[in-house]
């Protein structure tokens, strides 16, 4: 394994974070802010409770996942995107770093940085909101695997886009949505019988509900059948990365 080679990878995508401070950690933390005094104020005065839970609280976990898994799905694809734009993968790729070493030099430094903005996330939230950790093993378990997962999916999008537009079309239209329709705001519970059998189509209901278990020991399904899903989305998208490598997808001429 050469770690001299992670290391350089992943030094400097992590200055790319300090080069863009506003963008990468101000910015979330203002946009989450807003969250809660519009859902928190507005909504919450008129939903005092969800199964026991304080509105403000029962959303923290949401706002944090839908804050993770954005930021870590844009900067894995911006990280990989921007060499091929620039042309520079093409030494990365000659040079003797093994695929292994490319994917853990990019991919943990998106998941650190959405690491890192899940937790001023969730130190923020505690401002508004008393937040109790039921769970802490599972709760960092559930953190970190989705953080990697995530960052393993824009890794993927940033190899398979050919423009700027590719590259924003998911983590702008397709994961947003999937998120406020993934209990982020509300239990499905609260949902009639049809739109509750399709919630469980969505594949980050999974996520959010057992990241809320790991807080208040409730969700809307199986925390264990939750883990699984992340950990079969996490080995979905390892075969796909390693795919990609080994017949050069869209990373050679």
């Amino acid at each position: 394994m050469n770690f001299e080679a992670i290391k350089s990878i992943y030094l400097f995508e992590m200055a790319r974070t300090r080069r863009t401070l506003l963008q990468s950690v101000v910015s979330p933390v203002i946009s989450t802010s807003l969250y809660f005094i519009v859902f928190g104020t507005a909504i919450g005065s008129r939903i005092q409770e969800v199964d026991g839970i304080s509105y403000g609280a029962f959303i923290t976990p949401g706002l944090i996942m839908l804050t993770l898994l954005t930021q870590c799905i844009s900067n894995g694809a911006f990280g990989i995107y921007f060499p091929k734009f620039t042309g520079t993968i093409y030494e990365i790729l000659s040079a003797p770093v093994a695929m292994s070493e490319i994917v853990i030099g990019y991919v943990g430094a998106a998941a650190t940085k959405g690491l890192m903005i899940g937790t001023i996330i969730l130190v923020t939230a505690s401002f508004f909101v008393d937040i109790s950790i039921a769970h802490p093993f599972m709760m960092l378990l559930f953190f970190v695997l989705t953080a990697i997962s995530f960052s393993l999916f824009g890794f993927i999008i940033g190899i398979w886009a050919s423009n700027f537009e590719q590259l924003n079309l998911i983590p702008m239209l397709v994961v947003p949505p999937l998120t406020f329709l993934g209990g982020s705001f509300y239990s499905i519970n609260m949902l009639p019988p049809f739109w509750q059998t399709v919630s469980h189509f969505n594949p980050v209901l999974y996520l959010i509900s057992g990241f809320r278990w790991s807080f208040y020991e409730i969700s809307d399904v199986n925390p264990l059948l939750s883990l699984a899903m992340v950990t079969l989305f996490l080995a979905v998208c390892l075969g796909v990365v390693s795919w990609m490598f080994k017949t050069g997808y869209k990373l050679r001429n």
